[in-house]
């Protein structure tokens, strides 16, 4: 007797209850993800609860997902982009570069490759972020819409993400699902051929087709903005070796752009006025105007010392020190006196760091300034005691805006510590997840990202949704679900070339990423995607990369990708205009990415 002939796709073999079950459970979570009702954590939370209640996933096995690598690398790497992002190296670059850049497109795609290349170091979400004061700034004195830069630069993001391991999260599970498989992960830069091709050929699209986007879109002003104070006044003393010493006042302001004001000089205790030719000294005290930011940059990158920075913190607070931005209320007992008089540092533990005064630009040191009702103040002092003293103080905190003016910046040290992670990695020293939450930690006990900071930098939505869905996706493996849809997709795709089966994985984890979270599309398609390969005899490389390049490349909708939903708001963008550049850059990626992978790696 001869074997049994194969039943018909789709019926060979029948799914069981519990491969029923396990099927219905995650298409259940991706119909309420498109819903939008719940947010994703709280979906993945529900999936896990209803194959809990199924019996597809075993109680013992229910927290697993929280105990995975994949949990505490995507954790480090947020900490590690928000030292980064603080340090506040990248965006001086661009400042530098800026300066020599004025066409519009040439600006586009400073940006856009700035923006695509950062992304493969640090998280893209905050190499995005990092660039988008910076676009604005570059739009403001280029008079065009923000428009313009901002949604190129949130593709370029998440094209520039597929160069590392740590680029996006989908890279991190497809690599711990080919360890699963084939006992080796991917590395840290095996990503780069494919990454770094289709990071190129998107460029190229975006420095032309960001013409597609409508001309006419513009941010609705926020209360942020509304209240933006871009007049304050501050005090900072050069030190020696500071970069502005022997420098007269006039180029000191033509090196910064002449985005701050020197309205006052001090020199033993004698305040004079800063003539153009007027030549800085060590230990001069400069009174300096202008926005937060430019002063910031100003005093950060002179090494100027700002008042108060060496006075130590009260006894009984806390060692992070922060500021915040308030207005003087009319009963406040700071009206009619000055810091000094007042011994803001000795009495309530803050320093006064900055003053601004509507029409009125200050040339007294900060502690002698007659302080009025209406002043907006910038106060520095441990965090846990700026808001009680803000209500001894009469004033009232303004809307919630970064204010860095008064943080210290640690340079290139998160990018050393980074750099170092990714070296120890890649040279297989350590695993991943050793090399960087220990590098996480460094940023933290060096100084170069506060504690309160670096809980804030984390996604907690993202770590609980990966936790609790790790253990649903597994159980399409457990259950045997994965196998049976492999042999059906194995079916389907059995008359097609190698290429056009590469292509099938990355069409359909394109079409599913905007409705799901991407890592989620990767926890559901990756061990479908691998038993599909094995189905057709091929290696899984191929299908895992086509897997995590989909993910990766929602470029349809703001949702799909907290990238694009980043940019919605400042851009003006509404929900059809992601489409009409994110299709053609889309079919780019499909026609490019499919060779492109077959060409790093061969399915034979």
């Amino acid at each position: 007797m001869g074997t049994d002939p194969k039943p018909p796709t789709g019926v060979h073999p029948a799914m069981n209850t519990p491969q029923l079950l396990s099927v219905g459970v995650l298409v259940g979570m991706m119909l309420l993800f498109i819903w939008g009702r719940f947010r994703y954590d709280m979906v993945a939370v529900i999936a896990l609860l209803a194959a809990l209640a199924l019996g597809i996933v075993k109680p013992k096995e229910a927290f697993t997902g929280f105990s995975d690598d994949i949990v505490i690398i995507v954790a480090s790497a947020l900490v590690l982009s928000g030292a980064v992002q603080r340090s506040g190296v990248i965006e001086r670059a661009m400042l530098l570069l800026q300066k020599r850049v004025t066409h519009v497109r040439s600006q586009l795609l400073l940006l856009s490759a700035s923006v695509g290349f950062a992304s493969a170091l640090v998280k893209n979400i905050g190499a995005l972020a990092m660039m988008i004061p910076v676009a604005l700034q570059m739009s403001k004195r280029a008079n065009v819409s923000p428009a313009a830069y901002l949604m190129p630069m949130s593709f370029a993001s998440l094209l520039g993400g597929l160069i590392t391991l740590i680029g996006t999260s989908p890279n991190i599970i497809v690599s711990r699902v080919r360890e699963e498989m084939t006992g080796q992960p991917f590395g840290m830069f095996d990503y780069a051929p494919v990454g770094l091709g289709l990071t190129l050929v998107g460029l190229v699209f975006l420095r032309f087709g960001y013409r597609l986007l409508p001309r006419d879109r513009r941010a609705a002003p926020t209360l942020g903005e509304a209240i933006d104070i871009q007049d304050y006044v501050t005090e900072a003393e050069i030190p020696a070796g500071s970069p502005a010493v022997d420098e007269t006042v006039a180029a000191f302001r033509e090196r910064h752009d002449g985005e701050i004001t020197v309205t006052a000089i001090l020199r033993a205790g004698i305040r004079s006025i800063p003539f153009p030719d007027a030549v800085l000294q060590p230990e001069d005290v400069l009174i300096l105007a202008g926005p937060p930011d430019s002063l910031e940059r100003v005093i950060a990158s002179d090494r100027l010392e700002l008042e108060g920075a060496h006075r130590e913190t009260p006894d009984g607070a806390s060692g992070e020190v922060g500021v915040i931005e308030a207005v003087i209320g009319t009963e406040s007992p700071l009206i009619g006196r000055t810091a000094g008089r007042l011994g803001l540092h000795e009495r309530f533990g803050v320093n006064l760091i900055a003053v601004s005064r509507r029409g009125d630009r200050l040339a007294r040191r900060l502690g002698d300034v007659m302080l009025e009702a209406g002043d907006v103040i910038v106060l520095q002092g441990p965090l846990d005691l700026l808001f009680e003293r803000l209500g001894e103080l009469g004033c009232l905190p303004l809307a919630e805006r970064t204010l860095r003016l008064g943080s210290a910046r640690k340079g290139l040290l998160p990018l050393a510590i980074l750099g170092a992670a990714m070296a120890a990695t890649a040279l297989g020293y350590v695993p991943v997840a050793v090399a960087f939450f220990a590098a996480a930690g460094l940023t933290i006990l060096l100084g170069a990202l506060p504690v309160r900071e670096a809980y804030d930098h984390i996604e907690w939505p993202i770590l609980v949704m990966l936790g609790a869905l790790i253990p649903v996706s597994d159980s399409l493996r457990t259950t045997g679900a994965s196998q049976i849809i492999g042999d059906g997709l194995g079916q389907l795709a059995a008359t097609l070339p190698p290429w056009g089966a590469v292509a099938l994985i990355l069409a359909a984890a394109m079409a599913v990423t905007p409705f799901l979270n991407n890592a989620a599309t990767v926890l559901v398609m990756a061990p479908i995607a691998a038993t599909f390969a094995g189905e057709l005899g091929y290696r899984p490389e191929a299908f895992l990369m086509a897997t995590a390049v989909g993910a990766g490349c929602d470029f349809l909708t703001p949702i799909g990708h907290q990238c694009n939903t980043l940019v919605m708001g400042p851009g003006g963008y509404r929900f059809g205009d992601y489409a009409r550049l994110g299709a053609p850059l889309s079919l780019i990626v499909l026609v490019v990415g499919t060779p492109l992978i077959l060409w790093v790696w061969p399915v034979h």
